[in-house]
């Protein structure tokens, strides 16, 4: 499968891009994981966003969150593969994009993540190392994680 990736400000997002996104965070984060919880949070204006698309379908998206936002230290977030594209492999090819642009972009080489526990084990095949207790943000279990470089 040819993806498209497209890394890109928030000010550089087109109308049709940020719809998308919110579209695809909605159907997986809102409705099939059964959450209510206020998505656009006003990170978005201050991060970069990862995208991969097939034509015009948005498969997959992370949201690069500058250090000092949701963490001291760098962040990824809002982890998504489209519900059409699972079991592809495109989660990896998206983390380890993802990694790269974060560790460039801020000039850093730590990255916490807040990760859903389920994906605990995914997340550690990138090196992360859980950190803390296991806590729950919005009903779901999560954990912190953190990568050094």
């Amino acid at each position: 499968m040819q993806l498209n990736w497209v890394f890109k400000s928030f000010e550089e997002l087109t109308t049709i891009e940020l719809y998308s996104i919110l579209q695809l965070r909605s159907e997986v984060f809102v409705v099939e994981q059964n959450c209510v919880y206020q998505d656009i949070d006003g990170k978005d204006k201050k991060s970069f966003h990862l995208m991969a698309w097939q034509g015009n379908q948005l498969t997959a998206y992370t949201r690069l969150v500058p250090p000092g936002i949701s963490f001291i230290e760098a962040s990824i977030g809002r982890v998504i593969t489209s519900p059409k594209y699972r079991g592809l492999s495109i989660g990896i090819t998206l983390m380890e994009k993802s990694i790269h642009h974060t560790l460039q972009s801020y000039t850093t080489n730590k990255i916490r993540i807040g990760a859903q526990l389920y994906l605990k084990k995914f997340y550690e095949g990138f090196n992360f190392v859980a950190q803390g207790d296991e806590f729950l943000e919005d009903g779901i279990p999560h954990i912190e994680m953190l990568l050094e470089k």
